[in-house]
């Protein structure tokens, strides 16, 4: 590959998981031990209940709240809400559809994205109030650039800068009965699995490494093709011709323990390779990866 990537790579930031109910995904994710942030209100529509882990990397369940106001926003070109809607209309609303990546210029991303045929519309700027675990608030300030191919691909990627940290202190909402750590690895399904790596190399600035495996600055992206999704996760995948995200691996402490968490909250999984797989469920909108890291 010789496309001009990015002069800095660029590290995970979130992982969205479009979900019908935000109770519904609090509760599993619960289940499965992690701690759920209050409820965060866009400004456009869309709601979430955020799991935040040490690593500074978080997943992001998203549920329309208001139809109207998300209509509004898409009408006045909002890529985000955009992209959430078709995403629903094609997989329902569970699910894993777009990975966000840190950046210090979205607006220097928006450039890139452009030059490389990758853009997937107007860059968005929006302010929402951020509040931790004992009720403090503050505002939380982005700018997003968006990637994706001109297909209807089921992915895309955005790089998200944080303009504004809200000044608010999120180590209870850090701390999770399951020993979670961190994101380790995002793994993707294609049915073209070399020829699809092309939006993850623009869109995070690096070159893949062995073909399919994409090292962030602290996670890998991973592409597989279906046959090999499902012999490594024990869990069909379908047959996607377009980049699909599929699954996240989690580092955690201490198996035993996880194991032992799921197994009382009667969650569904199995074990492979030393890791534990839970496929997804109502509320978890892709496979959730255990795996312990000394």
């Amino acid at each position: 590959m010789t496309e001009n990537t990015s002069a800095r790579p660029h590290p995970l930031d979130h992982l969205v998981l479009p979900t019908a109910s935000l109770d519904v995904a609090r509760a599993r994710l619960t289940l499965l031990g992690f701690t759920v942030a209050p409820t965060g209100i866009h400004p456009f529509g869309t709601e979430n209940c955020c799991v935040f882990l040490t690593d500074g990397t978080y997943l992001e369940p998203l549920v329309v709240a208001d139809r109207q106001a998300v209509a509004k926003a898409i009408a006045n070109r909002n890529v985000f809400v955009a992209r959430d809607r078709t995403y629903r209309e094609e997989n329902g609303d569970e699910g894993f559809s777009a990975v966000a990546l840190g950046t210090e210029s979205a607006a220097a991303d928006y450039a890139r994205y452009m030059e490389a045929g990758l853009s997937a519309g107007d860059a968005l700027s929006f302010s929402r109030a951020f509040t931790d675990a004992t009720g403090k608030s503050d505002t939380a300030s982005f700018k997003l650039a968006f990637a994706a191919t001109g297909k209807a691909t089921d992915a895309f990627l955005f790089a998200c800068e944080r303009i504004n940290a809200p000044n608010v202190d999120r180590t209870a909402l850090q701390v999770h009965a399951n020993g979670a750590t961190g994101i380790v690895e995002v793994v993707a399904v294609t049915g073209e699995p070399f020829e699809q790596g092309r939006l993850i190399s623009i869109a995070a600035g690096i070159e893949a490494q062995g073909g399919t495996v994409y090292e962030l600055p602290n996670a890998v992206v991973t592409i597989l093709d279906p046959a090999a999704y499902s012999a490594r996760f024990g869990i069909p995948a379908g047959a996607p011709s377009e980049l699909r995200f599929a699954g996240i691996v989690f580092s955690i402490r201490h198996a035993d323990a996880v194991a032992k968490l799921l197994a009382a909250n009667s969650v569904e999984h199995h074990t492979r390779g030393g890791d534990i797989i839970v496929p997804p469920a109502p509320g978890q909108g892709a496979a959730f990866i255990f795996r312990e890291i000394a």
